[in-house]
Formats: structure tokens, C-alpha cells, sequence
């Protein structure tokens, strides 16, 4: 079939032209292979297009018919290729962008309106949600995540950004009524309120300056995976929350929140995007990466094809 696009091609130009000579001149394709391309179709469809004779050239009835069907095909071939160089020109239409609900509250709702205002022609779908997504199949362009262990997919490129510190966050209304924690095994006797969805078995997993770590099971009195949430129950006095510094930086400040056991800290998360393989990505998604590279700290960045 592809083939065949190409005979309709050369048999478009050969009528457009009026002649197998005339298009040669104009297009520098050769007379020999244009008219072997027509005689392919010719072949192919089983009717005469054109009448050849060494004195006039002329259109058969049907082929006339073919080919007001072959412009047709060539202008959509030719919309499809200005499309694709107005959409490299200007970076414009939507990227689908999957994150945690932190990071949506947190860095892109701070950087996310000054790119909107330099690139007014791009508009963006966040997926906000803690969920993990398959990139590939779920059509994002860039997700972003925070882990631990970074993703080793070789048809993704990973790039990576900030650390993000965790630690130890109540108000200091709930210190006072329910006592200073002195060690991390403190942490037992107290109200946790818990990122993780799961009820059994919970841990928490802190180190000291030294890397010296202690894990300490603890029976949450709230579980739920939305680090605001917590960040305002701890703020009312419910209880004890693993929290990022992002999160807490203002209600530290205003003294609603103190860090317990300042010490010890949770191992860190990294803030990472994940996007498929550059190759062939639209202008709108690279500059988009490109602004979360300036506007987020970079660290090193991983690269796999």
C-alpha cells in the first residue's frame, strides 16, 4: 500500500506537469522513472490513465477521476508536514505531566505559572495523583516522582533533581501535653500520623548524622497518602508526622510546628523526572523539561536508551 502512494504520487505530478518531460524538468525525477511508477498503478488498478503517444499527451476519463483523488492525498501529506513545522517552530498544544500530590502543591504551583506566561500557545494536563503510572501505555509525556530507589527502565530517560529531606514534625502543643521525645524508640509511645496506606507492620526508619539507624515499629492513629493532610493534623495537635522540609519550612517559621528529634533524619527521597526517549518528542514537552531543569535543583542527570 505504501508503495502504491508513491505511484499515485508520481502519477499526480506527471498530469499536474502535462507531461513525463515537464515533470522531469520541474521535480528532477527521471522521465523513465516516473512513467514506470504509472505504469505500476496502471498495472495495479487494471485501467489505462494515460494515452501515450509520441505527438500529444493525454488524460484518460478514469484518470482524471484518480487524479483528483491523488491531490487529495497529496494535500493532506503536505498539511501533515506544515503541521509538523509549525509545531517545530513554536512550541504549542498539550503535554500530560503525572506527579504526587506534594509536588503539585508544593515546587510546580510555584514555578508552573511563569512558564505558562512565556509559553502562552502550550497548555498542561496534570495527572495529580500518588498513584504509579505506566508512562507508555497512560500517554504521559514527563512524570514526575519521588523514590528512594530510582527506576531502571532502559527505554525511559531519567533525570534527576533535588533531594528532598524528611524529619520528624508535631506543634509543640502536642509536646507539652504528651511529653519530649529523648530517643527514637520514644517514637512508639506516641500518636503517629502515617504516609503509608497499609495498618500492619508499620516502621519508622530514621538515621542520625553519622549514619547510624534505628527502625522503630509504630501503630499510626491516621494513615493516608496526602502529605498535606497530615501537615495539617500535626499542626492541630494529633499527633507526630515524617514530613518534607519543603512542606513544613513556613508553619516552622510561625512556630505551629517544631521538628522532634532534630537529629535524626528519614532517608531522603529524590525528586526525579521520567519521560520517554527524547527521540522524536515534541517541542512543547523539551522545553518543558528543559524549564523544570532550571527551575528545580539538578543533580546529575541519567540518561537511558
Amino acid at each position: 500500500m505504501l508503495s502504491d502512494l508513491d505511484d499515485f504520487y508520481c502519477f499526480a505530478l506527471v498530469v499536474e506537469h502535462g507531461g513525463f518531460s515537464a515533470a522531469e524538468r520541474a521535480t528532477d525525477i527521471p522521465k523513465s522513472k516516473l512513467s514506470r511508477r504509472v505504469y505500476n498503478l496502471e498495472e495495479h488498478l487494471g485501467v489505462r490513465l494515460i494515452q501515450r503517444s509520441s505527438r500529444h499527451f493525454a488524460v484518460t476519463e478514469i484518470g482524471m477521476n484518480i487524479y483528483r483523488h491523488a491531490q487529495v492525498m497529496m494535500n493532506a501529506a503536505q498539511a501533515a508536514h506544515d503541521l509538523v513545522d509549525h509545531l517545530s517552530t513554536q512550541p504549542r498544544g498539550v503535554i500530560k505531566v503525572s506527579l504526587p500530590v506534594s509536588i503539585a502543591q508544593n515546587e510546580i504551583a510555584k514555578i508552573l505559572p511563569q512558564f505558562l506566561k512565556t509559553y502562552p500557545e502550550i497548555r498542561v494536563q496534570l495527572i495529580v495523583s500518588n498513584r504509579r503510572v505506566d508512562i507508555i501505555n497512560e500517554g504521559i509525556d514527563v512524570a514526575l516522582r519521588v523514590r528512594s530507589n530510582l527506576d531502571d527502565d532502559p527505554s525511559l530517560i531519567l533525570r534527576k533533581f533535588e533531594n528532598i529531606e524528611q524529619h520528624l514534625f508535631a506543634s509543640q502543643a502536642y509536646l507539652n501535653e504528651f511529653g519530649d521525645l529523648k530517643q527514637p524508640e520514644d517514637l512508639s509511645q506516641h500518636q503517629i500520623l502515617s504516609m503509608a496506606d497499609e495498618h500492619l507492620d508499620q516502621h519508622i526508619v530514621v538515621h542520625d548524622e553519622n549514619n547510624h539507624q534505628k527502625k522503630i515499629k509504630v501503630n499510626p492513629i491516621v494513615m493516608g497518602s496526602d502529605l498535606m493532610l497530615l501537615c495539617q493534623l500535626a499542626r492541630q495537635n494529633c499527633g507526630i508526622a515524617l514530613l518534607p522540609d519543603s512542606i513544613t519550612a513556613d508553619y516552622i517559621q510561625t512556630g505551629e510546628l517544631v521538628r522532634v528529634l532534630p537529629e535524626w533524619k528519614a532517608p531522603h527521597g529524590i525528586l526525579h523526572a521520567v519521560y520517554p526517549s527524547r527521540r522524536g518528542i515534541l517541542p512543547a514537552v523539551r522545553v518543558f523539561i528543559d524549564y523544570l531543569v532550571e527551575h528545580l535543583k539538578s543533580n546529575d542527570d541519567l540518561e537511558h536508551f
